[in-house]
């Protein structure tokens, strides 16, 4: 798997996704999204539903799912640290 191509499409996906979130949450809230290429490609209520779906679809497996959610995530100790 290449790696820098999966993290670019990851990065992309998430740039995408992240200013629609508002457009999403009202008919999606709790799905995941399914994106590649910077589209969303289809909601799905569980995540492996989704990745069974991008296995079956794309070969070189290279795709991203985003939670629909407005909830913060608690990085822990992770969330506090600054790299200087």
């Amino acid at each position: 798997m290449d790696i820098e191509r999966e993290k670019r499409e990851v990065d992309r996906n998430y740039g995408v996704f992240m200013p629609r979130l508002a457009e999403f949450l009202p008919d999606h809230r709790d799905q995941w999204a399914l994106m590649r290429d910077g589209e969303v490609l289809g909601f799905y209520e569980k995540p492996g539903e989704a990745i069974d779906e991008a296995r079956s679809r794309f070969a070189d497996e290279i795709f991203s799912l985003q939670e629909v959610t407005d909830e913060r995530i608690d990085l822990g100790f992770y969330s506090h640290v600054a790299i200087h």
